[in-house]
C-alpha cells in the first residue's frame, strides 16, 4: 500500500519540476497518498537561499521548513499539487542531499521516493549522479528517478 511518497528537490530542480510533478501524481493520486514535498539545502545553499528571499538572520532560529515553503520550486510544485487535489506537507532540510533524503525517507515512513537528475555525457549515461546514486542504493523503499529532458543542452 502507498500511503506517502516523498518527493525530493534541490537546487538543480527548478526546469524539471512539472516532470516530478507528473512522476508523484502518476503514483500518489491513484492510491490517494500524502506527498512529503522537501527541499533539501547544503549549508552553503541554505544561506543563499535565507540572503535571496531576505530572511531576518538576527532571528534565533529559522525553520527549514518556513525557508522551504518560501522556495519557488516548493511553491510551483505548490500549485499542481492543490489543482489535482492532492494531500502534502512541506519540509525543509539542511545538510548533505543524498543522506538528508534517505533519512527524511525513512523518518517520514515513505513508501516512495521520487528524485530528479540531469541528462548525463554518453560517457556518464551508465552513472547517476552522486545524489541520485546515494537514494537509489540507501533509500528505505522503492525510488523513481525523473531524468531533465533537456536535449537544447551541449552535454
Amino acid at each position: 500500500m502507498l500511503d506517502t511518497v516523498l518527493l525530493a528537490v534541490g537546487p538543480g530542480d527548478e526546469d524539471r519540476s512539472e516532470r516530478l510533478a507528473e512522476a508523484v501524481l502518476t503514483v500518489a493520486q491513484p492510491a490517494d497518498a500524502t506527498v512529503v514535498l522537501a527541499h533539501v539545502f547544503t549549508s552553503s545553499e541554505y544561506d543563499e537561499v535565507l540572503e535571496r528571499l531576505e530572511f531576518d538572520r538576527t532571528l534565533e532560529e529559522i525553520d527549514p521548513d518556513v525557508v522551504a515553503a518560501r522556495h519557488s520550486t516548493i511553491r510551483e510544485l505548490q500549485t499542481i499539487f492543490d489543482e489535482h487535489d492532492i494531500d502534502y506537507e512541506i519540509r525543509g532540510v539542511v545538510g548533505d542531499h543524498g543522506q538528508s533524503i534517505v533519512d527524511l525517507a525513512a523518518s517520514t515512513d515513505a513508501d516512495r521516493v521520487v528524485v530528479g537528475g540531469r541528462r548525463r555525457s554518453p560517457t556518464g549515461k551508465a552513472v547517476f549522479g552522486s545524489t541520485a546514486q546515494q537514494v537509489l542504493l540507501s533509500a528505505p523503499c522503492p525510488v523513481t528517478f525523473v531524468r531533465s529532458d533537456d536535449s537544447t543542452s551541449g552535454h
